[in-house]
């Protein structure tokens, strides 16, 4: 019987890839694509440069607080928006004056709210609508005490001078680069050992950083202390300890 031969049949990459890469060897059955090389070497070369060892480092520092910030002012409703608006200026004026006299620079004193609003009465009206009683105005002062022995007399004298709503105080660092500085040194150090590490139980050699870059950190939002009721004495301030961090990613070679 005669055996009739089955074409070959190529798809249209397999074609390509057969007529455009160079052919090598003497003979048919030796003909090696010449790209098969390269591809080698570029996977020789990938490994190694995944020799590589990623690890994060953290760094914290903890000081006590040489600055306190401080929200108050003054909140007074009247039937008459204007009679709210005065009596509100009023002690605020007063507690600006203060501040001068007990030494605050004007820089350290800025407005943060001012607001006039109806106040409604809490029964409704003939229609089913609450009806207006009066007006509520409100002034509130940002302040920054850089002297933290003087914030309890400081506030019993706002208090005294007609100040009647305290939002809170928080506590930090007039000059916090320098702590931050050292937490970036102490985050360096703390990757740094931790590649010493993982190299000796991986029993490879740590090589030269290949890179270094900050990831996170900085001051801590300042936890607000709330005043409940403010005494006529001076008022009792414990400032405890902020905190400032840093975190950074490194990445060595190993040899």
């Amino acid at each position: 019987m005669r055996r009739i031969a089955k074409p070959m049949i190529l798809t249209g990459g397999a074609l390509a890839a057969l007529l455009l890469a160079p052919l090598h060897g003497g003979s048919v059955g030796e003909m090696r694509p010449a790209w098969t090389g390269a591809a080698m070497a570029q996977g020789a070369g990938l490994a190694e440069a995944s020799r590589t060892l990623s690890v994060g480092g953290t760094g914290r520092v903890d000081l006590a607080p040489d600055m306190a910030m401080v929200r108050i002012g003054v909140t007074h409703q009247d039937r008459v928006a204007a009679t709210a608006l005065r009596m509100t200026s009023d002690a605020v004026a007063a507690m600006l004056a203060r501040l001068e006299a007990l030494g605050v620079a004007a820089r350290d004193m800025q407005t943060a709210g001012l607001s006039l609003t109806p106040v409604w009465r809490d029964r409704s009206g003939p229609q089913g609508q609450p009806a207006p009683w009066g007006f509520e105005a409100s002034n509130i002062v940002n302040l920054r005490l850089r002297d933290l022995d003087a914030l309890g007399p400081v506030l019993d004298a706002l208090v005294t001078d007609g100040a009647n709503r305290l939002d809170g105080v928080s506590f930090g660092l007039q000059d916090p680069d320098s702590a931050m500085d050292e937490a970036r040194r102490l985050a360096v150090a703390d990757a740094r050992r931790k590649a010493a590490l993982f190299a000796e139980a991986a029993g490879v050699r740590l090589g030269p950083v290949i890179s270094l870059s900050e990831t996170g950190g900085g001051m801590p939002r300042p936890q607000m202390m709330e005043m409940a009721a403010m005494r006529s004495d001076a008022v009792p301030i414990a400032a405890g300890e902020v905190g400032v961090s840093a975190s950074v990613q490194m990445v060595f070679a190993l040899e």
